[in-house]
């Protein structure tokens, strides 16, 4: 049935395996078996469609590869085995196992063909997922977790239904490009809404974005490396694969790369940092997609594979630090560089990727959609993102370290984090570097033909300037102390709407509508009472009425009253 073994098959084989395998080493090795094997089919399966299958009437499309699926799943595949690597030290099986089939699935989704699938895969990676928040053991991650399968269980199910809306109107279930209709006017235009809004999620739309800062700092050190990779990254490639050239997208991916940036610089937690970090270079890649030109989606896939790496690495050198300390709020650390000097220099490596200096991956990735955005004259969103571009240098380039490892004694000296850690961390940091300074093999994977050259001498040193003067704005809001410091506080997002204010909302409803039921209740209860009292009181045993008719008369009228009813019957 199969002639190419699609890679979550393996996947699938080995989570099944792993919890047999004792705990330790060995386990630990073996996982590590399971992306190398599953990155080996991906790069050696030729172009075009490999495993078909037919399922209750429907020719369900597994392993469907071109360039863009190609890239995609040999970057999660990367992703996969760095993370595992960085887990080394876990004897949880039930956080192995999902990491495993977390991976497979977004691997599995990449190759599909058909919606069906798709939606089987979508699925999959919410229910794998959540176990990663779930293993940290806490009341709070339990609820935080009950929250993220809640949303991402409803992006499935929105996507279900847009599917069988689409079959019933076009009798297709191909997972291809589709085009958005800025009007609804048939049960067609519906469907096609309401995929959008399930990748729209998954992919963290603005004001459907708090499940990721939610979600991703609540799970454990091990778990946020892994949700950092697959969720996020699988919703852009199925907005690129689906709606490229959508314009709708390129103002949606505009604003996800502006709000992110003033949370971000107030958040005192450095995981929900990343967070909001994420969110905005998410806005990149959406911007990409919206302009789908040739170099745009370049740009996407690129940055996408370039993202996943980066801010993996800086979740894992801050995972490091809450290993280490059992912190990772910035008001709690602070001169750690003392004692954990190869992880600052990881997370150093990390910073400058993100924020696109020469020489690091984020150069020759964010650059391709600067550039196509300019070509197709969107001269505000260029700008917009140029901005942006300097305030992740300023949140994530600037903030992360400093405040995790310079910015004050703390007093914390804590061990220099384990060596499978380091060991992540400097495999992920080589690779940010070796694309940063030789992007060809990067773009050969690329979709299309690259005819791009990132180090131009106008590229290169505008970039520097961008971020100098960046730098120099944060140094000159520290020094006056305008800089938001590092506060003790919780920040309210969006989700104070539904996690605070609808539900007092509703609890306040609930008291005035059973207020309402209650007195309602009350006065047709009461006023039936006095209705029963009164017909009582007349036409009752001692009532008035009872007293005047005597019982002869009342028998001699029922009689007259059956004897007209006779009579009609007889002459009808």
């Amino acid at each position: 049935m199969f002639d190419v073994l699609p890679p979550f098959v393996i996947y699938l084989i080995g989570a099944l395996i792993l919890p047999f395998i004792k705990a330790g080493n060995l386990r630990s090795a073996y996982s590590l078996l399971i992306p190398l094997i599953g990155a080996w089919i991906i790069w050696n399966a030729p172009i075009g469609e490999h495993a078909q299958m037919a399922f209750f009437g429907f020719d369900l499309e597994l392993m469907r590869v071109d360039k863009l699926s190609r890239i995609f799943g040999l970057v999660f595949s990367l992703a996969a085995f760095i993370g595992l690597i960085y887990a080394w030290h876990l004897r949880d099986w039930v956080q192995q196992t999902s990491a495993l089939l977390y991976a497979g699935s977004a691997i599995g989704a990449v190759f599909v063909g058909d919606m069906i699938s798709l939606f089987f895969f979508w699925e999959g990676t919410a229910i794998a997922s959540v176990f990663l928040i779930w293993a940290r053991g806490t009341e709070g991650a339990y609820h935080t977790g009950m929250r993220y399968l809640i949303i991402q269980i409803g992006s499935g199910v929105i996507l279900i239904a847009g599917v069988a809306m689409h079959y019933h109107a076009s009798g297709s279930i191909a997972f291809d490009k589709m085009t958005l209709p800025m009007s609804i006017s048939s049960i067609g235009d519906i469907a096609l809404w309401l995929i959008f809004l399930s990748f729209g999620i998954k992919c963290a739309f603005p004001l459907l974005h708090n499940w990721l800062q939610d979600a991703y700092p609540a799970a454990t050190v091990t778990g946020t490396v892994f949700l950092s990779a697959f969720t996020t990254k699988l919703a852009v490639y199925a907005l690129a694969r689906t709606f490229p050239g959508t314009e709708l997208l390129i103002y949606i991916g505009a604003i996800m790369t502006l709000f992110p940036i003033f949370y971000a610089v107030i958040e005192n937690d450095l995981r929900r940092v990343l967070a909001y970090s994420l969110n905005n270079q998410l806005g990149f890649m959406v911007v990409g997609i919206g302009v789908g030109t040739e170099l745009a989606l370049n740009g996407t896939a690129a940055h996408a594979f370039a993202h996943i790496l980066y801010k993996a690495l800086l979740f894992m050198s801050v995972g490091a630090v809450l290993f280490r300390t059992g912190t990772a709020k910035g008001s709690e650390l602070g001169g750690l560089y003392k004692t954990m000097p190869l992880t600052m220099i990881f997370c150093v490596i990390g910073a400058a990727s993100i924020s696109a200096f020469p020489l690091f991956s984020g150069f020759v990735a964010k650059s391709l959609i600067l550039s196509a955005a300019s070509h197709e004259h969107y001269y505000v969103v260029w700008g917009i993102l140029l901005f942006a571009s300097a305030g992740v240098f300023h949140h994530s380039g600037i903030k992360i370290p400093y405040f995790a490892f310079f910015a004050h004694d703390s007093g914390k000296r804590p061990k220099e984090a384990p060596m499978h850690m380091l060991i992540a961390m400097g495999l992920a940091s080589f690779v940010c570097i070796y694309v940063g300074v030789f992007p060809k093999p990067l773009y050969d994977l690329l979709p299309y033909p690259v005819d791009y050259e990132a180090y131009t001498t106008t590229h290169v040193i505008t970039q520097l300037q961008l971020l100098f003067a960046s730098a120099l704005a944060f140094t000159v809001l520290m020094r006056t102390k305008i800089y938001p410091p590092e506060l003790k506080s919780v920040n309210l997002d969006f989700d104070v709407t539904y996690r605070k204010w609808l539900p007092s909302l509703i609890g306040y409803l609930a008291i005035v509508v059973s207020a309402i039921f209650h007195g309602v209740t009350g006065f047709i209860n009461s006023s039936a009472v006095k209705i029963i009292k009164a017909l009582h009181h007349s036409h009752g045993p001692d009532g008035s009425r009872a007293a005047s008719w005597p019982t002869g008369a009342m028998v001699l009228n029922i009689a007259l009253l059956l004897g007209f009813a006779l009579l009609v019957i007889y002459v009808s």
